[in-house]
């Protein structure tokens, strides 16, 4: 088990959105976060008090999670100085980048000296099967995004916790690392062998009580060629009976993609129905979920009106104004 509470350590994160899972970890498990470390250049900052090592430690940290999620997902040389110090001084380590604490070399000589424990979320510890494509008891709701990084962890925890005070059984399935870090369970879905992936997210969410919820976070786009696929095995492997599409209005382009449109929420609305449906016939989408922090509070309920007018279903910012009419339509199916 990884030991709480954390220090986040945002590095030399590029922008807000590189730090999306140090801020997730911060706005569901703010009791798990003492504080920030940054180093110069950061231009991100999650809102907590930023720590020197020794400051955090004091104040009881134990684990240094590293909070960046950059493309690629790799260990840069600029921090192993800090990551190094952070072992010495008494502190576990915690990633879930695709570059793996275990495979440092020096990394893991500070920690063998130190006594302590590397810890990489993004390494899956199950041999999962195959997707089987068997129709499994049940409901399960999908967040599919129009982009990366649009809110679809989000939404999905926002989702199961309106579920939950509704009285509902609900169970969130966390299928990356910032999901994993926040509920300690989960599968590292883009770590996980092509071939399994759809058959990891059938693992994950299996037969159940006939009005039991599992809420599954979504990954990816379909619309997004880096990462389409792990989109597409939650899709098939989750067997959807609904779907809840996540869009952020005021992207310029894809995440990472300058060249590349953000699709409009109709058309991931219309591309994973229809695919859903190879899985599961009876899927339909019961709202959308939109990320309106750069709006202000009138800019975003103009704009969810407008969505919701000219698409028939709900339309919300799960996270800043509640999911409770997500909730409801889930309990009406």
């Amino acid at each position: 088990m990884i030991q709480t509470p954390y220090l986040l350590f945002l590095g030399d994160a590029p922008d807000q959105l590189a730090a999306k899972v140090a801020q997730g970890i911060k706005d569901w498990r703010p009791e798990n976060a003492v504080g920030q470390l940054r180093m110069e250049g950061c231009k991100a900052d999650v809102g907590l008090q930023d720590m020197t090592l020794a400051h955090a430690k004091a104040a009881g940290a134990k684990t240094l999670v590293i909070g960046v999620a950059n493309r690629g997902g790799y260990i840069s040389a600029a921090w192993k100085e800090v990551l190094i110090a952070a072992l010495a001084m008494g502190y576990d380590l915690a990633s879930g980048l695709h570059n793996l604490l275990s495979e440092e070399e020096d990394l893991v000589a500070a920690a063998a000296e130190h006594g302590r424990t590397l810890h990489d979320v993004r390494i899956p510890t199950v041999e999962y099967p195959i997707a089987s494509g068997v129709k499994r008891t049940g409901k399960r709701v999908l967040a599919v995004g129009t982009d990366c990084s649009v809110g679809k962890m989000y939404t999905a925890l926002a989702l199961d916790a309106a579920m939950r005070a509704r009285g509902m059984k609900s169970t969130f399935r966390a299928t990356g690392q910032t999901g994993i870090l926040i509920t300690g369970d989960g599968v590292p879905l883009d770590a996980v062998v092509a071939d399994f992936m759809a058959g990891s997210i059938e693992y994950l969410t299996p037969d159940n009580d006939a009005d039991h919820w599992d809420v599954i976070e979504g990954q990816g786009s379909l619309f997004h060629v880096s990462y389409s696929g792990v989109t597409l095995a939650l899709i098939h492997g989750g067997q959807p009976d609904a779907l809840i599409v996540c869009h952020e209005p005021t992207r310029p382009h894809m995440r990472g993609l300058p060249d590349y449109k953000v699709p409009e929420m109709s058309a991931i609305r219309d591309v994973a129905l229809t695919l859903a449906r190879v899985a599961n016939p009876a899927c339909q989408v019961v709202g959308f979920a939109v990320n309106t922090q750069h709006m202000s509070d009138a800019e975003a309920k103009a704009y969810l009106e407008g969505v919701e007018a000219a698409m028939g279903l709900p339309a919300v910012d799960p996270f800043r104004f509640g999911a409770e009419r997500l909730a409801e339509a889930l309990e009406a199916i």
